[in-house]
């Protein structure tokens, strides 16, 4: 039997499972067990296929409004949190529901009704139509938030002139863009106010940062992740802009063709926020199909972050 190539593999840390993923997925599990099946969860928990699908075999139901969610049935918010009309209508119609918005992610909407209540006018840096920009703009009046989505609309976009001005930023974005946004923004309006501490979560922060350690050594960098992850799509981003030649996303193992590594030495390999190390290692087994592994952990910062689950599952 031939012997199989050999093939280097960077395995970026952290990857994967962030705290607030974690807890939100708990918080679907829970309530299924204390309340049984079924439990409506709005929106995809977290932005993964995988943990859905897991999901939906436990119990849950997943829709797109409450208007599916029928009167006697308990409901979960999902981690990337939801415009104030959402529990506000659960409530006026006595539903039962659970916020699993991620903490960092209620962190900025509380910036935001801070800047609010001092009469700033809020950039929000962040991507249109993402379920988390949707919902940090929900928690104020329509017109007081003002969405920036790269440095070019820093420059240009119209502010009202009668206001103070304040920034807060999408959780899951890439650092570097971000950065450059906010010089942007600060270039305009030197007396533009900042969040007190970095909007962009530590688990985004930390896994570009991985990436980043590994991507000038590899070739090829594989992000486990789904298209519709924004941490993961970054990720992507920040392989290539590190001087990684290649970076794909690839969501399962078995859709992976091994052959894609034919005549490398190094690759690279991470995991976004919502992707299960299961995941990682389906990756793995399958181009151990065809190469010889030999796997290198990369890892430049620890998380022991851990988030609390909401007090009506404490009980």
């Amino acid at each position: 039997m031939q012997d199989k190539p050999r093939l280097n593999i960077l395995l970026a840390g952290p990857r994967g499972f962030c705290a607030g993923v974690d807890r939100a997925i708990k918080i679907v599990e829970e309530a299924i067990r204390r309340y049984g099946a079924p439990v409506y969860v709005r929106h995809e928990i977290v932005h993964n296929r995988f943990v859905v699908e897991s999901l939906e075999r436990q119990g849950a139901v997943f829709v797109e409004e409450l208007d599916e969610v029928p009167d006697d049935a308990p409901v979960v918010f999902s981690a990337h949190g939801v415009p104030k009309s959402v529990p506000a209508e659960a409530a006026r119609r006595n539903l039962f529901y659970l916020d699993a918005t991620c903490p960092l992610v209620s962190k900025v909407h509380r910036e935001a009704e801070h800047h609010f209540s001092r009469g700033r006018h809020i950039l929000l840096i962040g991507h249109a139509g993402h379920p988390e920009v949707v919902g940090t703009m929900g928690q104020l009046p329509e017109g007081t938030v003002t969405l920036v989505e790269d440095a070019d609309q820093a420059r240009t976009v119209p502010v009202p002139e009668d206001r103070p001005l304040a920034f807060i930023t999408q959780t899951t974005l890439s650092v570097d863009d971000t950065a450059d946004i906010v010089a942007a923004l600060k270039e305009r309006f030197p007396e533009i106010a900042a969040p007190a501490k970095e909007d962009i979560c530590y688990a985004t922060t930390n896994r570009q940062a991985a990436v980043k350690a590994i991507a000038g050594r590899a070739e090829l960098m594989l992000v486990v992740g789904a298209p519709n992850s924004s941490n993961s799509l970054r990720l992507v981003e920040v392989a290539k802009r590190a001087g990684c030649p290649r970076a794909l996303m690839v969501q399962r193992g078995h859709e992976l063709d091994p052959a894609i590594a034919d005549g490398l030495s190094t690759i690279g390999i991470t995991a976004g926020a919502s992707a299960p190390e299961l995941l990682v290692e389906e990756v793995l087994a399958r181009l151990s199909e065809r190469f010889d592994l030999a796997i290198e952990e990369v890892v430049v910062a620890e998380e022991r972050i851990t988030f609390k689950l909401p007090t009506a599952l404490n009980a």
